[in-house]
């Protein structure tokens, strides 16, 4: 092993030790560690930097943006309130997201699906206060363990299998890896539930835990053609809404109060709701209700153009001491107030009939430009934003779908690569005007994509200097002239590099050298070929070794030990049934 090599593997290890030990973000540890190996010139510039034209972390950042399509148009209520419902209890609202996921990923590409999820768990998380970490790492484990289960599940399938064909002419049938991968799967799906479940950390939720404390009382009407017309007040998902209380309904000239759960929802109906802001800003992405004030269709910008903010009246305002509607606030200010909280406590009248006083808090539905025209102003004491995605476009709802739908549909088929689909996907997602130039560029997560691209440049650095080919060769030579002893050899050492180079790449890799040592031992070469295409899916304890694990790093809030606490175990129980598995469906 050269000097070169040396390095490149002192340098995986520093970093390998920076993520677990300490806080440093991932991004700063992969620059560094990809600053060190460009400025030590052991490999050319362009090989170190090839991880930032790599047309898998440029998928990633392509998705983001038909993700924010998906969630600007309102697409992933669909997936909140068909397939998640209400959370009862943690393990059976898992269940509910791994057992589908796990089902497609067998068939559609992974890296879509999850990045679909995404938004949707993060919203439903937000609106009943669940914590976020206990849904991502199951999401990308159910993707990952779904794509072992078929030959199309994952690209390293097919990657295998095309190797398999120029080198042996032999090909793989579409189910074969099912003989291993469903068993695989199945203890993998009991795993997240038991064990899995109880080590997953105990992040914060994504509300924060009610940081804001204060209280409203605001007015929401059912409108004609409302989806939520003839459901009941449980089914409409209006009953258990956390930090929320459905004080009454208001029908025609009655008055509904102690409102039973079985109400059944009639158009024209006023709901009158008091909670915290947090929960009354979750209100408002309820599709079918909308605020019962008429003054909101009033105002010149489209609703999805608009934020929810705060504001507290200073002294100095011209309507202090007015009414809302004495003071005509929607012709003054562009905005309209949806409820008034003060001293902290709800105000339980009309919102027209408020006498605004000085510390009143106003949450408002305002232009985007709002807050910065009034931050500095002396009318306001405080202007803060609280929702900047403005109400979804439920209309273009099923444009969104259409096109996510497309996008998985000529993947599926080989008309595209995943990296052309993602792109024209995020294009399309721009021109049809399911989201906005400015919203699709903030919903892109740099961080990840930085983690991504350096993490593939030292990868790179690896492969070049041949210290993966050393190591790997190596450590097979360990296994004597033992082929189950080879087998669970090969099972080890393409699991490890996948952790550090990714699962395509220690493929690749390993393949060749397992083709020779399966020839040197006079045995088959299909149990190594075999034991190749799961372990290298099989990369649980790391987020960088597989592309929805990096994806859902961020979102979950993880640290870098979260995915070794429960990755491992994950990894230890694939291993075996690989291993044990492996050579009696293909003889050695």
């Amino acid at each position: 092993m050269g000097i070169e090599s040396i390095f490149v593997l002192g340098v995986i290890f520093f970093c390998l030790l920076l993520l677990v030990f300490t806080k440093i973000s991932p991004d700063v540890v992969f620059i560094g560690g990809l600053t060190l190996i460009i400025v030590s010139g052991i490999i050319p510039v362009n090989e170190a930097l090839v991880g930032f034209s790599n047309e898998g972390m440029l998928t990633v950042a392509a998705l983001y943006i038909v993700a924010a399509g998906l969630r600007e148009t309102g697409a992933i209520q669909f997936v909140i309130q068909n397939l998640l419902g209400s959370p009862k209890e943690m393990w059976k609202t898992q269940a509910r997201i791994i057992a589908p996921v796990m089902g497609m990923s067998a068939f559609l590409n992974n890296t879509p699906i999850v990045a679909s999820f995404i938004p949707a768990l993060q919203e439903w998380a937000r609106t009943y206060r669940v914590k976020v970490s206990k849904l991502m790492i199951p999401l990308s484990y159910a993707a990952i363990l779904g794509g072992t289960c078929t030959l199309i599940g994952t690209s390293t399938n097919l990657i295998v299998n095309g190797l398999l064909i120029s080198e042996k002419n032999v090909s793989l049938g579409l189910f074969e890896p099912a003989y291993v991968g469903v068993p695989i799967a199945i203890a993998g799906f009991i795993y997240l539930l038991t064990i899995g479940n109880r080590l997953l950390p105990e992040g914060a939720s994504v509300a924060g835990s009610f940081e804001n404390t204060r209280e409203y009382t605001i007015e929401m009407m059912i409108r004609p053609e409302s989806p939520l017309i003839g459901k009941s007040i449980e089914d409409a998902g209006l009953r258990q809404l956390p930090g929320l209380f459905l004080a009454e309904i208001v029908r025609k000239d009655t008055i509904l109060a102690a409102v039973d759960p079985e109400e059944v929802l009639q158009e024209g109906d006023r709901l009158i709701f008091t909670g915290l802001v947090n929960s009354i800003v979750d209100l408002q992405s309820i599709k079918g209700l909308e605020p019962a004030t008429d003054q909101v269709f009033k105002l010149d910008a489209p609703r999805r153009d608009r934020h929810l903010v705060e504001a507290v009246i200073s002294q100095t305002h011209p309507l202090n001491g007015k009414t809302v509607k004495e003071g005509e606030f929607r012709n003054h200010y562009g905005a309209v107030i949806l409820a008034v909280s003060r001293h902290g406590e709800r105000i339980d009248k009309k919102v027209g009939d408020i006498i605004l006083k000085t510390g009143d808090i106003l949450l408002m539905e305002a232009p985007r430009n709002f807050s910065e025209r009034y931050k500095s102003s002396n009318e306001y004491l405080l202007v803060s934003t609280l929702a900047k995605n403005g109400q979804p476009d439920y209309e273009k709802g099923w444009i969104s779908w259409l096109i996510l739908a497309g996008m998985v549909f000529v993947v599926t088929f080989g008309i595209l690569s995943m990296f052309q689909a993602s792109f024209l996907a995020a294009g399309a997602m721009l021109l049809t005007g399911c989201t906005r130039a400015a919203n699709a560029r903030s919903s892109i997560d740099w961080q990840v994509l930085i983690v991504i691209a350096a993490a593939l440049g030292i990868g790179n650095a690896m492969q070049v200097t041949g210290a993966a080919e050393v190591v790997a060769g190596g450590f097979l030579g360990f296994a004597g002239d033992h082929p189950y002893v080879a087998i669970a050899a090969t099972y080890l050492i393409t699991w490890m590099l996948t952790e550090m180079i990714t699962n395509n790449a220690a493929a690749v890799l390993i393949f060749p050298i397992a083709i020779s040592t399966a020839a040197s031992l006079g045995v088959d070469f299909m149990p190594f070929v075999m034991t190749i295409i799961f372990a290298a899916s099989a990369s649980f304890a790391t987020p960088i070794g597989y592309q929805t694990n990096l994806m859902v790093y961020g979102p979950g809030g993880y640290h870098f030990s979260d995915f070794l606490k429960v990755g491992l175990p994950l990894n230890f129980i694939a291993g075996v049934i690989t291993v044990f598995l492996v050579p009696i469906v293909w003889p050695v």
